[in-house]
């Protein structure tokens, strides 16, 4: 499976999943949910480990913006593998462009 197509499966399987939750506990609906939800979540996991990367902590700052530096921080913390220069010079260039599409001005719509 390519790894864009694994990310895509992955984000929503994720996505998916968070949201059985945020349902059960902000919308008041059935904790059953949660069941279907703990099962996207564990597909969305499975899903990740099909992405083309000898690290995890790599694999996962590839998957998405938002989580591009928290991923960094886990490679080093958690897998023990220091990110290079090259890990450091993608996820600033990551930041800033994430600082660029938030903070940016926009026309009005």
């Amino acid at each position: 499976m390519p790894t864009l197509a694994a990310y895509v499966g992955a984000a929503l399987a994720e996505i998916a999943g968070c949201f059985a939750f945020w349902a059960w506990l902000r919308l008041d609906r059935t904790i059953w949910l949660t069941a279907p939800g703990m099962a996207s979540l564990a597909l969305f996991a499975y899903l990740l480990t099909l992405a083309d990367s000898a690290a995890a902590g790599r694999a996962y700052a590839a998957y998405g913006g938002i989580y591009i530096a928290a991923s960094l921080v886990w490679l080093w913390a958690v897998e023990g593998v220091r990110p290079d220069r090259w890990d450091l010079i993608g996820v600033s260039l990551c930041l800033l462009g994430a600082f660029i599409i938030i903070a940016g001005p926009r026309a009005a719509v």
